[in-house]
């Protein structure tokens, strides 16, 4: 175990030092920060907060070739009987809370973040109260690439937006049956010509979305169909999580706010 763990710090170096060594011995000594999957065990980081109320944080990590130290978001951990993780997507909430002031009411906010795990969070008082992973995007690959459902699709790059909101509609008017018991339907409807068999590349409290546009704007439309129309993106804010955390571990010099 502890000869894998150290294959992985060594890969990690040489990638690093590859990506980011010759920039960094110009402007050495210069702190780095990393957020996302750099903190996971499974590349032997093993840098995980314990906690899900967290404002933000930072764990100083090995040092890097240029000389200065590299540190490491650590991700949030909520215990319980079903753990949850995120990586990545709490910087990213934090970059948003620290860009828009409405989000920290005592009333709360809930931050979507679509993706292959897309994550639900419920933010307050500045800090993440408690979060969802809905493996959505990757069960969505499985089922067009590995199953019966796929075999009879083709590839388009465009997007069905009438087969997509039917199938938001399907789910939210289905009522008991759930997913595993309509999701055949994406079949069945195809060969009664109802669906064509093209199919696309992608997949009352205050609402913000995190990611690309279009998976946004996917998100969005779904909403919608639930009453929901406001959940405007939140640019930049992975930049606006990193520099607030680098900011309050003391790795630079936090923002001079205007008088």
């Amino acid at each position: 175990m502890r000869t894998r763990r150290r294959a992985r710090h060594a890969c990690f170096d040489e990638a690093f030092e590859d990506t980011c060594g010759a920039w960094l011995d110009l402007h050495a000594p210069l702190p780095v920060i990393t957020a996302g999957m750099v903190g996971s065990a499974r590349l032997g980081q093993s840098a995980l907060c314990r906690r899900a109320r967290r404002s933000g944080c930072a764990r100083r990590g090995h040092r890097h070739g240029a000389g200065g130290a590299l540190s490491i978001v650590p991700g949030v951990l909520e215990r319980g009987t079903l753990p949850n993780v995120m990586h990545g997507e709490e910087t990213q909430i934090f970059g948003a809370l620290a860009n828009d002031a409405s989000l920290q009411g005592r009333d709360g906010a809930l931050i979507g973040l679509p993706g292959t795990h897309a994550k639900w969070a419920f933010v307050r008082d500045d800090r993440i109260e408690l979060f969802y992973t809905f493996m959505t995007g990757e069960t969505f690959g499985v089922l067009r690439d590995h199953t019966i459902l796929g075999r009879t699709m083709h590839p388009s790059a465009a997007h069905d937006e009438g087969a997509f909101l039917r199938g938001v509609d399907t789910a939210r008017d289905a009522g008991h049956p759930g997913m595993l018991a309509t999701t055949f339907s994406t079949r069945t409807l195809g060969l009664n010509e109802v669906l064509t068999r093209e199919r696309s590349s992608l997949a009352g409290r205050m609402l913000r979305l995190i990611g690309n546009d279009a998976l946004c704007d996917r998100y969005r439309a779904a909403l919608a169909r639930f009453g929901c129309s406001d959940a405007s993106t939140v640019a930049h804010a992975t930049e606006r999580g990193l520099f607030r955390i680098a900011a309050q571990a003391g790795l630079v010099a936090p923002p001079v706010r205007a008088a």
